[in-house]
């Protein structure tokens, strides 16, 4: 990738914010199970952080996806991978279909003040028995003369209690078990205080802890055929490309957070004596240490990569799912081996790697789980097996 004076600039804004609106609320935030989304996000708007690559019609800059994923980057110098998270769903994982194929109404009702930070917006896809598989999903919007009516349930809904609208995929194309999955399923734009739906209580989640996260019903939720987005049954492919970004997006939110581990267990085992010499000076630790640099540096070349071939609009499926996968797995890695040389301090509740430990879990199973992510890789390989 080749950076500007926009990109560094935008780099050095997102820091700032970071350090002076994320960080010094982490803890309060992670022991509430709740940080103000409204409130945080109003002030990312302001600064045109929601919109980056959003149409200047509607309050964004219009910038390409490369400017979004150096956003990602810095927000993940957060103290916790809940509120990037967050933002990151309102910024590029439950709003690029509707900036890229919903009607000029549709945006300016709900993109414009998504944008500006005066809605909080939920992405509806998973539910109870249908999360890595997509096309297996139950809820259902049957045409009732100008309406859609919704019955079904989602799952796993970051910012869910907090949300003004959800991006709902439904299935519209009725009850034939027949009917294709990938042509049976639109996009719907649900405002969350329509009539007929009700939330859980916040999920109580391993990590992710200030992210608020629920489970959303709906019973006959009525709501205008024109707040579809773009075509019917086209809401299947929709959502796959809104996944390419969001695994993208995700991928480049755990660069920092690796790098900060690493850089604290360095500072830690440096004034850590053990046996009459700090612990870094064993070679088996600073050895580790600098290997796992290494991959993480291995990780932000896989992602810039792929992010070159998106921009370029090419098809980045590929490498977009070896990011998201490589990713996961090592921020797995990383978090479990500085928490190991961090010994008992690591291992307490408050500690920032015991939090890395649990929140960067769900990189592996959000977006697509790694077996999901395998499965694809080995399509574009030619070795998946036929069914």
């Amino acid at each position: 990738m080749k950076w500007t004076d926009e990109h560094r600039e935008l780099r050095r804004t997102v820091a700032r914010f970071v350090e002076e609106e994320i960080n010094p609320h982490v803890e309060a935030w992670e022991a509430a199970g709740r940080f103000p989304a409204h409130e945080l996000f109003k002030k990312l708007g302001d600064l045109g952080l929601l919109g980056i690559t959003k149409p200047e019609a509607y309050g964004g800059m219009g910038l390409d996806f490369s400017y979004s994923l150096v956003a990602a980057e810095e927000l993940g110098a957060a103290h916790c991978g809940a509120v990037p998270m967050a933002i990151g769903v309102q910024s590029d994982m439950a709003t690029p279909a509707l900036a890229r194929f919903g009607s000029e109404e549709l945006c300016r009702e709900f993109l414009a003040p998504t944008i500006a930070g005066d809605r909080v917006v939920a992405l509806g896809v998973s539910e109870p028995h249908a999360g890595s598989d997509v096309a297996n999903i139950k809820t259902t919007a049957r045409k009732d003369g100008d309406d859609y009516v919704i019955d079904g349930t989602k799952m796993w809904m970051t910012n869910g209690l907090q949300a003004d609208w959800i991006c709902l995929l439904a299935r519209t194309g009725g009850d034939d078990e027949k009917t294709n999955r990938h042509n049976d399923k639109s996009l719907i734009v649900v405002p969350s205080d329509t009539p007929g739906i009700t939330r859980s209580e916040p999920f109580d989640k391993l990590g992710m802890r200030s992210s608020d996260t629920a489970q959303v019903f709906f019973d006959g939720v009525r709501v205008p055929q024109r707040y579809r987005i773009g075509d019917e049954g086209a809401g299947f492919m929709y959502q796959m490309l809104q996944f390419q970004e969001e695994r993208l997006w995700g991928a480049a939110s755990a660069i920092k957070g690796l790098e900060g581990l690493i850089k604290e267990t360095i500072e830690y085992t440096r004034s850590r004596v053990a046996f009459g010499r700090p612990i870094l000076d064993n070679q088996v630790v600073h050895f580790r240490l600098a290997e796992l640099q290494t991959e993480v540096e291995a990780l932000r070349a896989l992602i810039y990569a792929a992010c070159e071939v998106h921009v370029g609009g090419g098809d980045a499926t590929r490498l977009a799912s070896m990011a998201k996968l490589k990713a996961g797995r090592l921020s797995r890695e990383v978090a479990d081996c500085c928490l190991q040389y961090w010994g008992g301090q690591g291992y307490m509740w408050e500690s920032r790697i015991a939090r890395a430990y649990r929140d960067q879990r769900l990189m592996s199973i959000g977006g697509g789980a790694d077996e999901i992510m395998l499965a694809i890789i080995c399509k574009h390989m030619g070795i998946l097996p036929k069914a």
